[in-house]
């Protein structure tokens, strides 16, 4: 691999990729629909667009030999256009582009919600079947997605679709801050009886994971045509990981509950209220929601381990002293670490 494109650069994930791809000597352009400084300042391109304009995509993806399809529309609320706009018609752009340029490997990042149906998942491997009930358009459209991905895999194009869980880390501007915010209003509830255990991903080896796929792309091909579920491959107990959070950080534990069938209720009562008045704001509760937060969801990660050499370098442990690390220099004003005040 020697010149990389990876859509969605700018972003948490992506942009963790770039900074592996070009410690290891790889040329990197970044597509993304915003200029970012900060991806430049690594040493990388960036190419200002979006993967919904096919031409656009073609264009960019000339003279690469890699392209790491990270760009997506997350989260849990939205239309389903806009979310079938970007997570489908984007990705057939992605490998139209690849195949017009004769790129030969395509690593693309998943998710796991394309296998959540609702119920608990407990260390399921890539035989999983996709989930016939979703209750978001998100999870609708990555299945779509990989699907796509996973029928172009072919002897000219090589692809391969990763799975990684709940990924947090230093930069993350989704999971963690989401969490935090909701633990300083004390809007968090725990939801069912806060014994579910569930997969996280810390960020240096989701991309890390991607790097191995498109090596093995380039060289064995054991990966092409396959799908791998990414995690720390030590599931936690939810509500426990977000006390333990709370508590570095002298935010309050959460401690109230709901049952399940009391938040799945609520979820489905504001999905229909905030789609009668056609609000583009997140409801607090969705049906998605209340499964995530009460269900068990986590997954074996052997495939990755065999096939991609996949061992997570970062511990839950070494990224936890890491994310808190860093969220107390950005943030002045919380109180000292109880950890830290327990070492002196």
């Amino acid at each position: 691999m020697k010149k990389a494109l990876v859509t969605g650069g700018g972003g948490f994930i992506g942009r963790a990729i770039v900074e592996q791809l070009i410690d290891r000597g790889v040329r990197v352009t970044v597509v993304g629909r915003h200029h970012y400084p900060e991806v430049e300042r690594l040493g990388a391109r960036c190419l200002v667009g979006d993967i919904r304009n096919r031409p656009f995509m073609i264009q960019a993806a000339a003279g690469h030999d890699t392209v790491f399809h990270t760009a997506a529309k997350a989260g849990i609320w939205g239309s389903r256009d806009a979310y079938f706009s970007i997570n489908v018609t984007g990705t057939d752009n992605v490998l139209a582009a690849c195949r017009e340029n004769r790129v030969p490997r395509l690593v693309y990042t998943s998710s796991p919600s394309v296998v959540f149906d609702g119920g608990d998942l407990a260390g399921v491997d890539e035989t999983r079947p996709y989930a016939r009930k979703v209750h978001c358009a998100y999870a609708e459209t990555k299945i779509l997605a990989e699907k796509k991905v996973l029928a172009a895999n072919s002897a000219g194009l090589k692809t391969t679709a990763l799975r990684p869980h709940l990924v947090w880390g230093p930069g993350d501007t989704n999971l963690v801050p989401r969490l935090l915010q909701r633990g300083r209003e004390g809007s968090l509830k725990i939801v069912g009886d806060g014994t579910n255990r569930v997969d996280i991903s810390y960020i240096d080896n989701v991309a890390q994971a991607h790097l191995l796929a498109a090596a093995n792309l380039e060289q064995a091909a054991t990966a092409a045509g396959e799908t791998f579920f990414i995690s720390q491959g030590e599931p936690v107990v939810l509500w426990d990981w977000i006390n333990t959070l709370f508590g570095r950080l002298g935010i309050p534990a959460v401690k109230k509950k709901v049952s399940f069938k009391t938040a799945y209720r609520a979820g489905w009562l504001l999905e229909r209220l905030y789609s009668l008045a056609g609000l583009e704001k997140e409801p607090k509760m969705t049906r998605f929601m209340a499964e995530q937060l009460a269900r068990s969801h986590w997954f074996a990660i052997d495939k990755a381990r065999a096939v991609l050499s996949y061992t997570p370098t970062v511990s839950g442990a070494l990224g936890l002293e890491r994310l808190v690390g860093s969220l107390r220099r950005e943030t002045g004003g919380v109180r000292p670490d109880p950890a830290e005040k327990n070492e002196r």
